[in-house]
């Protein structure tokens, strides 16, 4: 018995000694080789970093170079004032009586500045920007991101895009890659680099908002990045990068009534900002194609008379004599759906596509005609009028006005000059009021200077042009204006006769 106690007794010890020496000791599987679809190893204590680090380095890599390229804008123009202008003071016989006349009533000189961003476009020192930064300036003075300061020759400025090319004495800058805007998708993320507040060096992000928003009323042609990235004054000018680092807009806008971001931002995308820039590199100028035709959008109620499935093209109201349209074959009522290839989604789109093609060249045009699609050879021909200054000289951009001495008032096209000048909202599209004679018809229906008119008998009023036209037409010598004024928007009944 006493046997058999022993044994089981040294069962237990060695049992026991067993499971302490598992317990100091592990046991270890021999390492298998993962398979080739299966996830990395991670070794015991390693530090997993979240996506949004991940993502957040990969932005820092690409803002950290882009941002080189980046330069802060500083224009300065004088602005040549008569004593009286400077202070009504001048003209009181008071003030003359104890501080004498002023110096010969010769005119004085005011100095106005503005600031921007541009971008390095070159090596040897082209630089891409607003057109609305340098606009007018008699001095531009351009810093690097390094500090240096140079002094910008103006190679060209074009009002109706909004785009200028400036030039610095310089041939180490370190350029921004050209990136491709057509290949923009919604939802894409992109950085905006710029200046705002004179804050150099300054990155947002966000995202494509839109594409192709035009009728926006703040240039002539209209083909806009629209981007959640905050954009505030300064910021004019500066780049519009993807996660890539590529240029692909110039911020150029916002939409806001306070003054500072709101979201809604606008760039030029870089397809239309290159053609714009070689050319005024090339020309000085830019050379713009040309057809003839007066279009419109095609609206829902319209798209099944005129033959269309679904709403879109350019509907052509009206054909000019003697223009390649008409050379062509054009016709009043055609519906244009495509242009070189290329679909054509509505009006602005149409217009922007003609006018980005060089003078000269052959184009295929597929118009719908009585509810059948026909091919039209159109050579596109010179676009008279272009509005651009070349060379940093100043006094090039004199709004267009018209005068109407039959109802006594004087408008004007809706230029971003006359938009900073009296705060107009980007969103407001139309013409402007410059002046009202008093006891006019104009001021009878309540029009004052400042006013802008946005429709005129329920049609839309996008230049001085469509307004002339619009109002020749008016039945009974009446016509129902909708006028932006100050923020509130109302009809007024202007009679021309």
């Amino acid at each position: 018995m006493s046997r058999k106690r022993t044994l089981l007794f040294v069962v237990l010890a060695l049992l026991f000694a067993f499971g302490l020496a598992a317990c100091r000791f592990p046991y270890k599987r021999e390492a298998k080789t993962p398979h080739p679809a299966a996830a990395p190893r991670i070794e015991e204590g390693a530090k997993i970093a979240p996506p949004q680090v991940r993502a957040t380095e990969g932005y820092s890599d690409v803002c950290e170079k882009a941002v080189k390229s980046v330069v802060n804008i500083s224009s300065t123009k004088i602005l040549h004032n008569r004593p009286q202008e400077l202070s009504p003071l001048f003209s009181d016989p008071f003030f003359r009586r104890f501080f004498g006349e002023p110096r010969g009533g010769m005119p004085r000189e005011r100095p106005e500045r503005a600031l921007g961003s541009g971008v390095i476009v070159s090596k040897d020192g082209y630089i891409l920007t607003n057109n609305h930064v340098v606009s007018d300036a008699d001095e531009v003075l351009v810093v690097t991101s390094d500090g240096r300061e140079l002094k910008a020759k103006i190679i060209g400025a074009d009002e109706k895009s909004d785009v200028a090319v400036l030039k610095v004495p310089a041939d180490n800058l370190e350029p921004m890659p050209l990136g491709d805007s057509a290949k923009l998708r919604l939802g894409e993320v992109v950085l905006a680099i710029g200046n705002p507040f004179g804050l150099s060096g300054t990155v947002t992000m966000g995202i494509v908002s839109a594409v192709g928003r035009a009728n926006v009323g703040i240039t002539d042609y209209e083909d806009f990045i629209q981007t959640d990235a905050a954009i505030n004054p300064g910021n004019s000018g500066g780049a519009l990068i993807n996660t890539r680092g590529e240029l692909v807009g110039i911020n150029t806008a916002i939409f806001s009534q306070s003054g500072g971001s709101v979201g809604v931002g606008f760039a030029i995308p870089m397809d239309m900002a290159r053609s714009v820039m070689d050319s005024l590199v090339k020309y000085g100028r830019v050379e713009r194609g040309f057809l003839g035709v007066s279009i419109q959008d095609v609206r829902p109620d319209m798209a099944a008379a005129l033959g269309l499935a679904n709403p879109g093209g350019a509907l052509v109201g009206d054909v000019t004599k003697d223009s390649p349209a008409k050379e062509a074959g054009f016709e009043r009522g055609d519906v244009v759906v495509k242009f070189n290839g290329k679909d054509v989604h509505d009006a602005s789109h149409f217009r922007n596509l003609v006018s980005e093609t060089p003078p000269g060249t052959k184009a295929e045009v597929v118009v719908i005609r009585d509810k059948k699609e026909k091919t039209l050879t159109v050579t596109v021909g010179h676009q008279a009028g272009e509005k651009t200054a070349a060379g940093g000289e100043p006094g090039n951009h004199e709004e267009k006005e018209e005068a109407d001495a039959s109802v006594g008032m004087t408008v004007s096209n809706l230029t971003p000059e006359l938009r900073r000048r009296l705060e107009i909202s980007a969103d407001v599209a139309g013409i402007v009021v410059t002046r009202v004679q008093p006891g006019s018809r104009a001021a009878e229906a309540g029009l004052r200077s400042g006013a802008v008119i946005l429709e005129a008998n329920r049609e839309a009023v996008h230049n001085v042009a469509d307004f002339k036209r619009l109002v020749g037409h008016a039945p009974e010598g009446k016509v129902l204006l909708l006028v932006s004024y100050n923020g509130s928007t109302s009809f007024v009944l202007l009679r021309t006769k």
